[in-house]
């Protein structure tokens, strides 16, 4: 079939007369390039379920991207979960633009195959979808959102009934079944309106409030607590409602907004990326941090389930890295928690090896997982079922989950949580910065930075993977000056030392290549589950016994230099 007739064919069952007419153009000027970047392939399950630019045909976010997936979605959750048509499904959304009409598609397209549906009447966060799934006892769950990509993307988030996201091989189940459905204007639905007359979509507005309590419940219990002022964004999106909630609760009420960014708009007109990570995504709320001197700054990603920190220091504001914020959450939980019996921290593969030396001096067993936080909540149930307790996990990309009720990154409990530690900081005359300190001064100083490429074009995932076997068949032997001592390999699944090569055990496969060099630091490098560029992952060590500003240089020193040897091999 030509990519003329697929183009006709998916018009033909297309409901958006928008798509449609994108696609009539494209033939109309006989434009191939655009017509076959638009069904070069499908979307695929990735880091975060499906996500892509909004736009006509199978590689990019659309209604019938949505429906099939609903379908092929339903259809494995009737094979597999116990039950699961009338434990039903939730589904959510955030402000993006399309996300009402794509929940809407999800839910009449799960009502017509005959599974309960429980949805929100307006936006709600990732994290409160991940936990509705758990409170509901659902058989899975359904976020549309692109969380922190740019407004042109949209995306949909699958949660099984563990709470957790979904992994192989429930993943390729998913994918297998959505490959037979059939055209979504042959699909059966039915409308919101009927499903409700039928009592087969509940409404799961309530569910906010109980999240909110749950959240406020984490609160700890101390007289030796200092009000903070803090500057929050919400950077156009759907958290800033019940972080507030949350804080109220306790009595956190320092805490102002920047106005023109605490409405939810998929636009997001004052941003040009609303990724806290991005370069001047935070410059809006750094501005009111110095205008109130606020202790604290923090911002949340569109859909809340990411967290941004600075922190006031020597007259301006430190931003924390996902690490440094992940390890001072970590220590603060694991010393909440001491008398918990084996406690369980997670971090990833690409995060900061320092959370190990962190558990261990709490008497906590340590694991890493692939990228993705699907990864670390399941293994943490799995590890659960042998006694363990889950205490704590983390990302580097500013995703972190301190609530073993909320089997995702949540970064509204995760603000809270760092509101409450600063406070309880401030108190006794201490900041976060000082808390890192005194962890780099226990444990030694680790720094890490990351280099991107991105790549463009039809052909853009192509060249990434021909990439990463250049890098397999020629792979550095030192990075930075710094002898590489040890390449592991988790898509050969294969690890390879100065005395030979061994399996590689302990993490699944995946397209991730680490480099362990002299003086434990690392470099490693995996293609991105969300857009089309590599990502290179870098991590040093100082010891801190000749003072943490020796140490700082010595890290950062070695940062700089594998960093410039490593932007000759990225632009290569």
């Amino acid at each position: 079939m030509s990519v003329i007739d697929e183009a006709q064919a998916w018009i033909a069952q297309d409901p958006d007369p928008n798509t449609r007419r994108e696609l009539e153009v494209l033939i109309e000027r006989d434009d191939h390039p655009a017509l076959e970047a638009r069904f070069a392939g499908s979307l695929k399950f990735g880091t975060a379920g499906l996500r892509g630019v909004l736009g006509a045909g199978p590689n990019r976010m659309n209604r019938v991207t949505v429906m099939r997936a609903t379908s092929g979605l339903c259809a494995w959750l009737k094979r597999q979960v116990p039950n699961a048509a009338t434990r039903g499904i939730c589904i959510g959304r955030d402000a993006r633009t399309q996300s009402d009409v794509f929940a809407q598609d999800a839910i009449e397209v799960a009502l017509g195959s005959g599974i309960r549906v429980w949805t929100f009447s307006s936006v709600v966060p990732t994290p409160v979808v991940a936990f509705s799934v758990l409170e509901l006892g659902a058989g899975g769950g359904v976020m549309i959102t692109a969380s922190h990509n740019p407004p042109e993307y949209n995306g949909y988030k699958v949660y099984w009934e563990n709470g957790a996201q979904i992994i192989p091989p429930n993943d390729l189940g998913v994918a297998r079944e959505i490959e037979l459905a059939p055209p979504v204007n042959e699909l059966p639905r039915l409308s919101m309106a009927e499903g409700r007359e039928r009592g087969l979509l509940r409404d799961a507005d309530h569910l906010v409030g109980v999240y909110v309590d749950l959240v406020a419940s984490a609160a700890q219990r101390t007289n030796q607590r200092s009000e903070v002022r803090v500057a929050y964004t919400a950077l156009h999106g759907v958290a800033e409602g019940p972080l507030r909630d949350v804080l109220s609760r306790v009595g956190f009420c320092q805490v102002q907004s920047v106005v023109e960014q605490a409405t939810p708009d998929g636009r997001f007109p004052t941003v040009a990326f609303p990724n806290p990570e991005e370069p001047g995504a935070m410059d809006a709320v750094l501005a009111l941090g110095l205008a109130i001197d606020a202790d604290v700054v923090i911002a949340n990603d569109p859909d809340g389930d990411r967290l941004a920190v600075s922190v006031a220091h020597e007259g301006t504001y430190e931003p924390l890295s996902g690490d440094e914020i992940g390890i001072l959450l970590a220590d603060d939980l694991l010393t909440v928690h001491a008398d918990i019996d084996k406690p369980l921290v997670i971090s990833t593969v690409v995060s900061s090896p320092m959370l190990g030396l962190v558990a261990a001096s709490h008497g906590a067993r340590w694991e890493q997982t692939l990228t993705g936080h699907k990864w670390i909540q399941n293994r943490a149930l799995e590890l659960e079922r042998e006694g363990y307790h889950y205490i704590f996990g983390y990302e580097e990309a500013l995703g972190y989950a301190p609530l073993s009720s909320i089997r995702d990154k949540d970064g509204i409990s995760s603000a809270f949580m760092i509101i409450d530690l600063a406070s309880r900081l401030k108190a006794r005359g201490k900041t976060l910065i000082n808390a890192l300190e005194s962890l780099w001064k226990a444990h030694g100083m680790f720094q890490g930075m990351q280099l991107t490429r991105r790549f463009e074009g039809p052909d853009a995932q192509a060249r990434m993977a021909e990439r990463i076997e250049e890098l397999r068949r020629k792979p550095p032997t030192e990075i930075g000056g710094q002898p590489v001592t040890t390449i592991i390999d988790l898509g050969r699944q294969v690890k390879w030392t100065p005395s030979g090569e061994a399996p590689c055990e302990g993490l699944a496969k995946s397209e991730v290549l680490i480099f362990e060099l002299e003086g434990n630091h690392q470099a490693m490098v995996r293609p991105s589950g969300t857009e089309p560029k590599l990502k290179w992952y870098l991590h040093s060590y100082a010891s801190t016994r000749l003072g943490l500003g020796q140490a700082r240089e010595q890290a950062a020193g070695v940062l700089d230099r594998m960093a410039e040897d490593l932007e000759r091999i990225v632009s290569h």
